[in-house]
């Protein structure tokens, strides 16, 4: 019998950052054993970060010991972010991080395809259009065919279009259409230079009462024997956590999102509908009647014979005395014929009996950053925490393929450490994200390399390889070259070594508008990423913009200096859109890209690699008043875009709102979602509405009925909806147009809602007091038309305006019209 040592697991270790070397438990040990005893996989598929269920993804990876993953198809790009101003591409980098945590927790692996969160769609038509529909069901078919999964779950219903997010919809179609044909070798036939076909045993809908409109009538259908259902609320000693505790924590790592969730206790049924393949014998089990022992592979017998005696035999207080076992089982995987499963079990082993041995190896850059060509030292360490014999025989640095020989006995727990020159090779691509490389489209990433797609992250060249043998057995382990700082308040802390340009180069604003002739100053910030960095920074523009300085010289004595040069431009008189892009200009190079980094505390920092670039706008507008306040709400630029077009901007906390503090300012602005996410706003609320009842003006912008603070926004009624525009090219008509809005102080045509982006706007009023007026009428098309889009009150002496147009994303983009009709609104009684 195995001595069975209960040990707590650690909450804290969910929060180690990727990069940091494993150091695992003696129970994590164990379930990584149990894992390694069993070869069935599953995939859990829908649209975006957060459809995922975690309960289910825990439940397979944890309790059943399953290989799990989630494909997600989008990034989530084009939702709202309630942690920061990123939007868009950065935004969806951030979700992907998200996403990597929450599986870290819940023990799942993450694939995406190439499909493009354009933002919401009504039905999958409109979707699978946008997206390229031969693409993305590519990419399903490309996952499949890699993680070979013998069952799949879709969290979405395929027959039901139109009743939820046109991407949830598309999610399922491509997974039914995609289970029936990633086993036939003429249907995507390029794909089989790097993978073979896969035929999945099962496809599953995970179904609830919520898809059926009442209890009643799914209790009534989960009577079928296509249903099967089981509980998902187990419990796990060596983890001292019940499985909903564990996906409450991969769940809230959705940070972005708002979507913090506290774990349960207790049972937690879960229900699947069998779609497609073979019925399971037992309504409780999906792998039922599916070989999940090493049978299954040929030559996996006495594997599993000898694994299963390592797993009743593990010693709890010494992992390492199942070292030999484990390295004979290693010896026999190398073996096998079947590739799929002995590299998975391969690299499995490899982490056991790692951690078995005590065995710790690390390889940290004395820099965070490096260029292609550049030289950098590298901290390599080695430490044997076990009897077993040990030796590093050699390193190896990647990608150079250049060997040092060590032979080195590495005794127990004595530590090895060397320092070695590391070259960046002279054709390094920057490690920035894959899928942002090159422009898309609105629907699709552009991806060239085959092998990246379905990847979550960009992967990490530069490595080092551990040779080492153990008690006669040689095994080489990879390790990703990382940067490791202290902290004098966290501690030991690591982040990614990045292979980035020499310099950045980037601008201080992504729109710069000139509401008139006069000049503005354009900033560039210049960072040297390596010492003496010099050379010319130019800008050019058309004729019609004039410039001045036409170039500036660049001389940066040290690594992480920058200075920010100022170019003064002046615009043309007649209306007129550029981009202009800068150049830097160094020993026959040039550079033209800016380095960007994100950073939040619960995902590792992010290093983005884009070409800098920035719109110059002349625009026909006129405004009234000068000063306005601005209570920021889940993240937006609207502050700085007012700022833009000659606005004086306050933002203020809502713990400072009067009604007489605020009469000082011309108008008042709410940002988005300010009423789900401002908890003080419940007691401010009657301070705004005074402020307009005084004579001022007050643009609430968008927010969702779910979660609103006050029991009413405005000063009359009016009833939040999921309605909304989702076609930026949408109609737009004027439901009043001798309104003051649409008159003064500019003119507003239809020519204004020209090149708006993403959507007209979301979350719509459906239901109004006789005290407001609408102005606009507006539909997707073959749908009705909706008023609710801009609602404006006359209220005392002032005026009230709520509107669910998307301002938020057109103000970044420089969508002049966006802005003409916003300074209307801000213009109301003045």
């Amino acid at each position: 019998m195995r001595k069975f040592l209960p040990l707590l697991f650690l909450i804290l270790s969910f929060k180690l950052n990727a990069q940091a070397p494993q150091k695992l438990s003696a129970s994590a040990i164990y379930e990584k054993i149990e894992k390694l005893n069993f070869l069935g996989s599953v995939l859990y598929l829908a649209a975006h970060p957060d459809d995922e269920n975690t309960r289910l993804i825990s439940y397979f990876s944890n309790e059943k010991h399953a290989r799990t993953a989630y494909l997600s198809l989008t990034r989530g790009d084009g939702g709202q972010n309630l942690i920061g101003p990123e939007i868009r591409e950065q935004l969806g980098l951030i979700r992907t991080q998200e996403l990597l945590a929450a599986r870290k927790i819940d023990g799942g692996q993450q694939f995406f395809s190439r499909a493009n969160d354009f933002g919401y769609s009504k039905n999958p038509d409109e979707t699978l259009k946008t997206w390229n529909k031969e693409e993305v069901l590519s990419d399903v078919v490309w996952v499949i065919r890699n993680f070979k999964p013998d069952v799949i779950i879709n969290r979405f219903d395929h027959r039901t279009p139109g009743t939820t997010h046109g991407h949830h919809t598309s999610s399922a179609i491509l997974s039914v259409e995609a289970f029936d044909i990633t086993t036939d070798k003429s249907i995507f036939p390029k794909q089989l230079e790097y993978t073979s076909t896969w035929q999945p045993e099962r496809l599953f809908f995970n179904t609830s009462s919520w898809f059926f409109g009442s209890q009643q009538a799914f209790k009534e259908a989960t009577k079928s024997e296509k249903y099967l259902s089981f509980d998902t609320g187990v419990y796990f000693p060596l983890k001292g956590l019940s499985n909903p505790e564990i996906a409450s924590l991969s769940r809230s790592q959705h940070q972005s999102q708002g979507f913090g969730s506290t774990g349960s206790r207790g049972s937690e049924m879960e229900y699947l509908e069998l779609i497609k393949g073979s019925q399971p014998a037992s309504r409780e089990d999906i792998f039922s009647g599916i070989n999940t022992t090493w049978t299954r592979v040929k030559g996996g017998a006495e594997i599993g014979e000898m694994l299963s005696d390592v797993q009743e035999k593990f010693d709890f207080t010494n992992p390492s005395a199942s070292l030999p076992a484990l390295l004979k089982a290693y010896s026999l995987i190398q073996h096998l014929k079947d590739e799929h499963w002995k590299a998975i079990k391969t690299e499995e082993i490899k982490s056991i009996i790692q951690a078995c041995a005590g065995l710790y190896l690390d390889a940290v850059s004395n820099s965070e950053f490096a260029s292609p060509g550049d030289t950098t030292m590298l901290q390599l360490e080695a430490i044997n925490r076990s009897n077993a014999e040990v030796e590093l025989t050699s390193i190896v640095l990647n990608p150079q393929n250049q060997v040092e020989e060590t032979a080195t006995v590495l005794p127990n727990n004595e530590d090895w450490k060397k320092s070695l020159e590391y070259k960046v090779p002279e054709n390094a691509t920057y490690t920035s994200p894959y899928w942002l490389n090159k422009e898309g489209t609105v629907g699709m990433y552009r991806v060239d390399d085959r092998k990246l797609i379905g990847k979550p992250e960009t992967p990490h060249l530069n490595t080092v390889t551990f040779n080492i043998d153990i008690n006669g057995t040689s095994i080489p382990f990879e390790k990703e070259i990382v940067y490791k700082y202290n902290d004098n308040v966290t501690g030991e802390n690591y982040e990614n070594f990045e292979i980035i340009p020499p310099v950045s180069i980037g601008f201080t604003e992504d729109v710069i508008l000139f509401p008139n002739q006069e000049s503005k100053n354009i900033r560039i910030k210049v960072t040297a990423e390596k010492d003496s960095t010099s050379g010319t920074l130019k800008l050019n523009l058309p004729s019609e913009w004039q410039i001045s300085p036409k170039s500036e010289a660049v001389n940066l004595p040290q690594k992480g200096s920058s200075i920010t040069y100022t170019f003064k431009v002046t615009p043309p008189s007649a209306q007129s859109e550029i981009w202009i892009y800068p150049e830097f200009e160094t020993s026959g190079k040039t550079y033209k890209d800016e380095v960007i980094t994100i950073n939040y505390p619960h995902i590792p920092k992010q290093t983005l690699v884009i070409p800098a670039k920035l719109k110059l706008a002349k625009i026909d507008i006129q405004k009234k008043g000068e000063n306005i306040a601005y209570i920021a709400g889940a993240g937006d630029v609207v502050p700085e875009s007012l700022r833009q077009i000659g606005y004086h901007v306050s933002v203020l906390s809502p713990a400072t709102i009067s009604a007489k503090g605020l009469a000082k300012y011309d108008a008042v602005v709410t940002g988005v979602r300010a009423y789900n996410v401002l908890e003080e706003l419940r007691y401010k609320n009657d301070e705004l509405m005074k402020y307009v009842e005084n004579g001022g003006t007050l643009v609430s912008q968008y927010n969702k009925d779910r979660g609103i603070t006050v029991n009413q926004i405005g000063p009359f009624p009016f009833k939040l909806s999921y309605d909304r525009v989702t076609e930026e090219d949408a109609e737009v008509d004027f439901v009043n147009p001798n309104s003051p809005v649409l008159n003064t102080p500019n003119k507003i045509t239809k020519n204004d809602f020209d090149g708006w982006v993403q959507e007209r706007g979301l979350y719509f009023p459906n239901a109004w007091d006789k005290n407001y007026n609408t102005i606009l009428s507006m539909h997707d098309k073959n749908e009705e038309a909706t008023e609710g889009s801009l609602l404006i009150a006359k209220y005392g002496k002032g005026y009230y305006v709520y509107t669910g147009l998307s301002f938020f994303r057109q103000f970044p983009a420089g969508v002049a019209g966006s802005y003409r009709l916003f300074a209307n609104l801000l213009s109301l009684g003045k």
